[in-house]
């Protein structure tokens, strides 16, 4: 594969990541949009509705750090195996036949 097909397809692969997440981060502001009641809304609003919360706390810190701890090891190990399998197909290549 010649540099300029290489040069294209990871141009793509980034584009199509950042499609993504610009696709993700409209639907995540769209859903904390808020909606103006039926009629206009324009009579005096009554008393905010108390809210309950079901969920106290969330995720501890350690935990949080564990999964970035494994994520990192995970993105490693597969950056040395990808590394390792590169090198392994340029000596195939280059190896006189």
């Amino acid at each position: 594969m010649t540099i300029i097909k290489r040069f294209r397809r990871f141009t793509a692969v980034l584009a199509g990541l950042g499609f993504a997440t610009l696709a993700f981060t409209a639907a995540a502001s769209a859903a904390t949009a808020t909606l103006t009641p039926p009629g206009g809304g324009g009579g005096a609003a009554g008393p905010a509705p108390a809210v309950q919360t079901l969920v106290v706390g969330g995720m501890p810190g350690w935990q949080i750090a564990l999964i970035t701890i494994g994520a990192a090891l995970v993105a490693a190990v597969a950056a040395v195996l990808a590394d390792r399998a590169r090198a392994a197909r340029r000596r195939l290549i280059t190896s006189p036949a």
